[in-house]
C-alpha cells in the first residue's frame, strides 16, 4: 500500500510539474544512499537494545517466569 501511494503522488507529481517529479526520480538514489548509514545505526541501537533486554530477563527466566501470553476469549 505504501508503495501504491508512492506511485500514485509521482505520477500526480509528474502531471502537475513534470521536471521536478523527474528530479525526484533521479535524486532518490542518492538519497537512499545518504540515509543508509542512519538506518544501519537504527538496527545497531535496536539489536543492541534487545541484546540489553535479554540480559536483564535471563535470571528470570532461568527462574522459570514465562512471558504472558494474550489470552484468546473462545
Amino acid at each position: 500500500m505504501k508503495t501504491l501511494f508512492g506511485v500514485v503522488a509521482w505520477c500526480l507529481l509528474f502531471v502537475l510539474c513534470w521536471p521536478l517529479a523527474l528530479l525526484a526520480l533521479v535524486a532518490w538514489p542518492f538519497v537512499w544512499l545518504l540515509l543508509l548509514p542512519f538506518r544501519l545505526v537504527g538496527v545497531t541501537f535496536s539489536a543492541l537494545f534487545a541484546f540489553l533486554g535479554a540480559l536483564l530477563f535471563l535470571p528470570a527466566r532461568l527462574l522459570g517466569w514465562q512471558p504472558r501470553t494474550p489470552s484468546v476469549a473462545g
